[in-house]
């Protein structure tokens, strides 16, 4: 029997007020889909696991979405995503209020210089794990070192990404990768998804043409976070050097050490590491000249960096159900993506 939307949303939701963990999460999300509501069988479920590390985004996201899709179509897919999200979301948007009151008490200057620490030793865990899990043979060294070089001295990380990919169609031409084939069956076929699909891509671009034309800084942010959700290979961690380089680097909204308190944050928090948008949306309305502590700008801004790339993530996981063969991690990706871990995600003074 098919779940109805709210269905999904409830249940998402209960899974995603302890969804600490990252993609430790897609275990859970299997018992809860296949073992316990039997919603997707297990082949469909592991094809969807593969199909989601493929594509970029935060991998426990993207499967709660496909869950979502492959059990209620796209309005399915939106339920999934925003309940189990919504509670990372919730806390995180609280926390932050919290972090501009009382940011320069010492007990919390304490509490963030801590938290920092963890966070370097993390993001150099993740990137150690991605290297044992991509670096297998000269090609990918070679990758790696190069767009490590970049990012070393202050490269545009999506340069690094773009890069990467582009080698890896030359470095990997002749060579002999392991593709498995993602097939969807039994479900609706493509045809099927392409009406929600274009209406999510002209919401989202009349959603970006309003913002352009009402406040520009809000559109900036909203197109900003799509950019990251976009380049973000190999699950939430690809996301903190390029969202750090332009939050930081390019737009100057907020100094390294700020931004690392979000991510600090962001890992205190159930959901992926990218709820750090919500953190980035908040702080930036607060940090703004002339925004006061009660401007409608701050909620403005925290709702308009969280969902910016969900039309994105529908219109790629659509694929699912149309059953084509995509490859999984695409290497010259993945390799970028490890170096922008130990490269990118540490840049920038931590005191």
């Amino acid at each position: 029997m098919k779940p109805s939307c709210r269905q999904l949303f409830l249940t998402f939701l209960r899974l995603g007020l302890t969804a600490f963990g990252g993609p430790a999460m897609v275990a859970y999300i299997r018992d809860l889909a296949v073992r316990n509501k039997h919603w997707l069988s297990e082949k469909s479920f592991a094809d969807g696991t593969a199909l989601c590390q493929s594509i970029p985004g935060a991998t426990a996201m993207q499967v709660a979405a496909y869950v979502g899709l492959r059990a209620r179509g796209a309005a399915g897919a939106l339920a999934a995503f925003v309940g189990f999200g919504l509670p990372a979301f919730v806390l995180m948007l609280a926390l932050s209020g919290l972090y501009q009151v009382g940011r320069d008490l010492q007990p919390v200057v304490s509490f963030f210089r801590g938290l920092n620490v963890i966070v370097v030793a993390l993001v150099a865990n993740a990137a150690v794990n991605f290297g044992r899990n991509s670096m297998k043979n000269w090609r990918d060294l070679v990758l790696a070192l190069g767009a490590g070089t970049l990012l070393c001295f202050r490269g545009n990380p999506i340069l690094a990404i773009v890069a990467s990919a582009a080698a890896g169609m030359v470095f990997y031409r002749g060579a002999k990768l392991p593709i498995r084939p993602v097939r969807a069956a039994g479900q609706p076929g493509e045809h099927l998804m392409v009406r929600p699909i274009v209406v999510a891509i002209l919401a989202g671009g009349a959603a970006l043409a309003v913002l352009h034309v009402a406040n520009r800084r809000l559109f900036d942010l909203a197109t900003l976070m799509v950019k990251v959700d976009l380049f973000a290979f190999g699950g939430g961690f690809a996301s903190v050097p390029v969202m750090l380089h332009h939050v930081v680097d390019v737009w100057h909204w907020m100094d390294s050490k700020t931004f690392m308190d979000g991510i600090a944050l962001g890992q205190v928090t159930p959901g992926p590491i990218v709820i750090t948008a919500t953190f980035v949306g908040y702080q930036l309305a607060v940090l703004s000249d002339g925004v006061d502590h009660g401007s409608p700008l701050r909620p403005a801004a925290t709702l308009t960096a969280l969902p910016a790339g969900l039309a994105g993530h529908l219109g790629l996981v659509r694929r699912a159900v149309a059953g084509r063969d995509d490859p999984i991690r695409p290497r010259g990706l993945m390799d970028s993506c490890v170096t922008s871990h130990g490269a990118g995600g540490v840049r920038g003074p931590l005191v």
